[in-house]
């Protein structure tokens, strides 16, 4: 018996060039050509045409219920926005029409809209585009007030956590992942660790291209907490993570790399060479962090891996496949199919002479049967490949990341502690706008946000500076780029010793002023 996802996947494949066995690439016109707009290739990992169902013994299928309920919720949340905006603009403009858009704000949505903006001329009408921003920036903070609640299901459930990061000889696993919407949630979806560990730090940036001089000040002050402890014998890792379409990959794949799979590769194994040799050149040989590449296909969330070189070098010969360990391992139980995974990584550290330790490939080896419950997750929600295979995010967050909120395609995310050191980052998110919002009418909405610790006298204030001068270097870089009036901002800030998290300072362009 085949599941429905994969007669879904067969009604639609029956209809595809692919099935018919045209190469990838094939243009074409007219109807045919739609057809193949449609196109969902095979799935690498597991034949959803085959009569073996692609239930693998290694997959937790109920922390992907727990996944999938998650971002259902979170997903019609955001989508609430739109659809309720729209049944508002609908509404006749009388004398009621302000209580009636308030009372659907506050039934759907769970916010109050700015009275300015209801209260609009006749002429100059309601400014939806405001509103719009509003409702995404209070959807946003009701996500992050609730999490806690909403994701208490699937917390627990992660396999990779502080306790686990420690046993394998790490006090510290700094991830890079490209700041591309399609890797926020990466932490719990794809590799399901937790993000709330204090063991893992996660900055994106643009084609994963992480600030080296940052990262060393990470790097000394983690190290520097470790000797001050009293902590000695664990290490710091670090990983870079980039990604590639296996669908389109001249289109759908890094936009800062020009969806270039090996130059967006290539660039990140040297950003982590560069970074381990300028810590062992500053501090000595042998005291440079291990490092890891890894690369995501976002069409169905698999990684592949790359085991470290002979000297601990990042490499950029594949090595490990996880699509390739999920079909190679799908049918043995429990425990042949984790010493299968164990073999393939001790074979392919051999095949590359790497020197990565046992707690490295340990870390790689759960990664990988990790890895396995999200391509199946994939698999049984996206009928093994996500349908929307580029961008979708909602807004840009720049700043500090919102780590309550984790989902695909949330969110663009541009690491920054100014603008000028983040200019980069922001111009793709900007550029990615341009197609995704600014093509239909739509406004950019930015939330600018900065953490800061409470235990420092005046820390809060700085961070508020910090928020508005961003938000005044932003409108001035792209001032007649951007139509005037499109970017809408929310400044935000948390404490990262205390209670407060993503506190609204105030909005820009949406009509709300008020200070928390």
């Amino acid at each position: 018996m085949r599941t429905r996802a994969q007669q879904r996947q067969l009604a639609q494949r029956t209809r595809q060039p692919h099935a018919l066995g045209m190469p990838a690439g094939t243009l074409l016109s007219g109807s045919a050509g739609r057809a193949a707009a449609r196109v969902v290739l095979a799935n690498p990992a597991c034949d959803l045409n085959g009569r073996q169902p692609c239930e693998h013994a290694l997959v937790d299928r109920a922390l992907n219920q727990a996944l999938h309920g998650y971002e259902a919720m979170l997903q019609a949340r955001f989508d609430d926005v739109e659809a309720v905006l729209r049944g508002i603009a609908e509404l006749p403009r009388g004398e009621g029409f302000a209580a009636q858009a308030q009372e659907l704000a506050h039934a759907r949505l769970g916010c109050e809209l700015p009275e300015a903006l209801l209260q609009g001329s006749w002429m100059a009408g309601v400014d939806m585009a405001a509103l719009y921003a509003h409702g995404l920036f209070a959807a946003c903070r009701r996500s992050v007030a609730q999490a806690p609640r909403e994701q208490a299901d699937w917390l627990a459930g992660m396999a990779i956590d502080d306790a686990f990061i420690g046993d394998c000889g790490y006090h510290t696993l700094d991830i890079t992942p490209c700041a591309d919407g399609r890797l926020q949630g990466v932490l719990p979806f794809v590799f399901r660790i937790a993000p709330t560990s204090e063991a893992v730090l996660l900055k994106a940036y643009a084609g994963a291209l992480f600030d080296i001089e940052i990262d060393m000040t990470d790097w000394t002050q983690r190290e520097l907490m470790q000797r001050l402890n009293g902590r000695q014998g664990t290490r710091y890792l670090k990983m870079a993570v980039y990604h590639y379409s296996s669908s389109a990959p001249s289109s759908e794949g890094c936009a800062a790399h020009g969806s270039n799979e090996d130059a967006a590769r290539d660039a990140a194994a040297a950003r982590l060479n560069q970074l381990r040799t300028g810590i062992m050149q500053a501090f000595g040989v042998g005291l440079g962090p291990d490092v890891l590449l890894l690369g995501i296909d976002t069409d169905l969330d698999a990684i592949r891996v790359h085991l470290p070189g002979a000297q601990g070098e990042p490499l950029t010969t594949l090595t490990v496949e996880a699509a390739q360990v999920y079909r190679e391992t799908l049918g043995m139980a429990v425990e042949q199919a984790s010493k299968h995974i164990a073999d393939t990584i001790e074979q392919a550290a051999a095949g590359v002479r790497s020197s990565a330790s046992v707690g490295l490939k340990r870390l790689i080896a759960r990664l990988l049967e990790a890895n396995l419950s999200q391509i199946e997750y994939v698999i049984q929600h996206h009928e093994g490949r996500y349908e929307r295979l580029g961008h979708g995010e909602r807004f840009i967050c720049v700043g500090d990341p919102i780590d309550e909120l984790q989902m695909r395609n949330l969110y663009y995310f541009a690491h920054l502690d100014t603008l000028e050191e983040g200019a980069a980052c922001v111009d793709v998110g900007v550029h990615i706008f341009e197609k995704l919002n600014l093509s239909r009418g739509y406004p950019v909405p930015v939330i600018v946000h900065f953490s800061y610790a409470s235990v420092i006298p005046g820390a809060r204030e700085r961070a508020v500076e910090r928020c508005e001068r961003v938000m005044r270097g932003i409108t001035a870089r792209y001032r007649g780029q951007v139509p005037e009036g499109a970017l809408k901002f929310g400044l935000c800030v948390s404490d990262a010793t205390g209670d407060e998290r993503l506190g609204l300072v105030r909005e820009c362009g949406t009509g709300t002023q008020a200070v928390n």
